[in-house]
């Protein structure tokens, strides 16, 4: 299935499990596609052919943006270098869960989440460690005997009911067998943080990648943040502000009192007011503010649910609150929308 056909279903199954969507994010580069939100959930989707040809930037981005918006990450795509993605096994690229459509379907429509994930060994289940060591322990079952029945050593079990390592599919269906209760936990693909990232690292046996994804995320950080023209603009203002180079806004901009806002800046031009349409119809669904610094002259204020506010006005303003004030007025002027 191409990208296109791709998108299109993903479109399709997120609206019928009462999404609400953004437009489509049509940018380049990007580091998602569109943003969609249901109740509390709200998720950054990527559609790739190949998920192999997700780069470590976007991903870093992606993450980043995820968790600014207290978002979840999630690629949906079709195949694996040569290999189609398998239905219902959840596969992950520089620490984002990546599931193909069947599967997103069967989670958000049937209500049936993957239970299978692609790990470096192979494919693998992650296994309730407290529960299979309270139901061990409450049937009077040694280490050792339960170790002797799945003909494994007493050290994994120990490690199954320490959540420090994932079953194969044949030992997780045999534990369940063997002890009647289920065990299998299901992969939360949308409850992807650093630390989900790092502990399924730890299960798979290599706990480097979760905390390369963190270091390489703190590097990232470290190089875009000083040279960011909103940091500049706005941080003197009491705004923390975080950079981002593949998105239709430049950075995310948030204060103490978690002021969230997609922020742009650019001169008025029609890149700048395609983008500023686009930022609106992501701040709504991200439910944040928007905002776009103009350089130069602007006669208008408002374009959709973005405000616009000139460099200049910017520079006159020394207090945090008074820029909180007219973004405020200005995101409720209905006459000054085009």
């Amino acid at each position: 299935m191409n990208k296109e056909l791709l998108t299109l279903r993903v479109i399709e199954i997120l609206t019928s499990a009462g999404f609400m969507l953004s437009d489509r994010c049509n940018t380049r580069p990007r580091s998602f596609d569109l943003a969609a939100r249901s109740n509390r959930i709200l998720l950054l989707l990527r559609t790739l052919s190949n998920i192999d040809s997700l780069n470590a930037v976007a991903a870093h981005e992606m993450r980043s943006l995820s968790d600014h918006l207290n978002g979840k990450p999630l690629i949906i795509g079709s195949k694996s270098r040569s290999q189609m993605l398998e239905d219902g096994v959840t596969y992950f690229r520089h620490g984002i869960p990546s599931i193909n459509s069947a599967t997103l379907h069967d989670c958000l429509i049937e209500g049936v989440p993957p239970l299978v994930r692609a790990a470096p060994g192979g494919l693998c289940i992650s296994i309730d460690g407290e529960r299979l060591r309270s139901i061990r322990i409450e049937r009077k079952i040694s280490l050792g005997e339960l170790a002797t029945k799945l003909g494994m050593s007493r050290r994994t079990i120990s490690r199954y009911e320490g959540g420090m390592m994932a079953a194969s599919v044949d030992v997780a269906l045999r534990l369940e067998e063997v002890l009647d209760v289920e065990l299998i936990c299901p992969v939360k693909i949308f409850a992807s943080t650093l630390d989900d990232r790092i502990r399924r690292a730890n299960q798979d046996g290599d706990s480097g990648d979760g905390r390369r994804d963190a270091q390489s995320d703190c590097r990232m950080d470290d190089q875009m943040g000083d040279k960011n023209e909103v940091s500049l603009i706005l941080a003197p203002l009491g705004f923390i502000v975080f950079p981002a180079k593949q998105a239709p806004f430049n950075a995310i901009s948030d204060d103490d009192k978690h002021n969230t806002m997609l922020t742009g800046i650019n001169t008025y031009n029609r890149t700048m007011v395609r983008n500023a349409h686009l930022m609106s119809s992501i701040s709504c669904v991200a439910k944040t503010r928007s905002l776009y610094i103009v350089k130069g002259n602007c006669r208008h204020t408002h374009i959709d649910g973005t405000v616009l506010i000139r460099e200049s006005e910017l520079g006159k303003i020394s207090d945090h609150d008074d820029v909180i004030q007219l973004i405020h007025e200005r995101s409720t002027d209905k006459e000054a929308e085009l």
